[in-house]
């Protein structure tokens, strides 16, 4: 019979201890969330799943059925936690990240290194597009994240381009309705590529609507997009440039003459009231004598024609010559 060498035997004790026990421990950082797994399967809360879950209300009932990931147990910050051979820690960070929106993660030489985006809009014109995406890892989802997609990052810079050319390629310019209530023509422009500059924050905020639903589908928060450039090509910038220039020299008239307008209304108004207030006071006097001759006349006739005999007398004071009829 063999006997084993007490080395080999406290070897393998050490080794065991090493492997098994020691290497069992970890620990989860502040800013990330971690996952159990044991024999691959991560460990649920349950029967929940995110078809029910707040994360989910941007979704439309259909995408409610494809989308629903099952919630899982997460552990939290601290430590030391302990791990059994067969059971896998999977980390992961949820600070928030900022990557410009052109970047491809399959392919970072695509789209001129990740600097710029191309898009086409409804006029047809291709135009470049750069900004920037904050993002960050949906911690009510993890299971989407981890398990759900082989690539979240990739999924949702796909959905976020195609929701972005989508945009950019059926964007209109929202009609400005004029002071009578009919569509001001002059706010109209045939470059389309105008309209979208004018209305930069309507786009970010229409990204920032869309891009609701990527927590829910992707288990990433698309938590703001900024597109801070449109270029057009080069061949057609000096076009552009003329048709601003235009636009901005009728705008300029529009506005002159809207301001003459309205000066010449506002003095209008001033001389009608004017006028109003002279007529005022002249029928002021008039009104009053009418309410004293009244009041006069109800105390009895003597007193109105004392009043009237009163007033004789002033006026002949004041006249220089006096004509008397003289009865025949």
């Amino acid at each position: 019979m063999l006997s084993v060498p007490l080395g080999c035997i406290i070897g393998f004790i050490a080794w065991f201890l090493t492997r098994y026990l020691i290497a069992g421990l970890y620990t989860v950082d502040q800013n990330e969330r971690a996952v159990k797994t044991s024999f691959g399967k991560a460990e649920r809360v349950g029967d929940m799943t995110t078809h029910n879950d707040p994360i989910s209300e941007s979704l439309n009932a259909d995408e409610k059925s494809r989308y629903c990931y099952p919630q899982v147990r997460v552990i939290m910050p601290g430590g030391p936690y302990f791990k059994m051979p067969w059971q896998q820690i999977h980390k992961v960070s949820i600070a928030t990240g900022t990557v410009n929106m052109a970047w491809d993660p399959e392919d970072p030489t695509a789209n001129v290194n990740g600097s710029l985006l191309e898009a086409v809009t409804k006029d047809q014109l291709n135009v470049g597009l750069t900004g920037q995406i904050r993002y960050r890892v949906a911690e009510r989802n993890l299971y989407a994240f981890l398990f759900g997609v082989k690539k979240p990052m990739a999924h949702v810079m796909g959905y976020f381009v195609s929701v972005l050319r989508e945009r950019i390629a059926n964007f209109e310019a929202p009609k400005v309705p004029a002071e009578d209530g009919s569509p001001d023509s002059a706010a109209v422009i045939g470059i389309s590529i105008n309209d979208i500059r004018k209305n930069l924050r309507d786009l970010n905020e229409h990204m920032d609507h869309e891009c609701l639903s990527s927590s829910a589908r992707y288990g990433m928060v698309l938590d703001a997009t900024l597109i801070t450039g449109i270029d057009p090509p080069l061949e057609v910038e000096s076009a552009l440039a003329a048709i601003n220039t235009a636009y901005n020299q009728v705008s300029s008239d529009i506005s002159l003459a809207q301001a003459s307008a309205d000066q010449k209304i506002v003095q209008s108004r001033r001389a009608v009231e004017i006028e109003t207030l002279k007529a005022q006071a002249e029928v002021e006097p008039l009104i009053r004598l009418a309410a004293q001759l009244k009041e006069l006349k109800a105390s009895g006739t003597g007193a109105l024609r004392a009043y009237v005999r009163n007033v004789k007398l002033s006026l002949y004071e004041k006249a220089q010559q006096v004509f008397v009829e003289a009865k025949q």
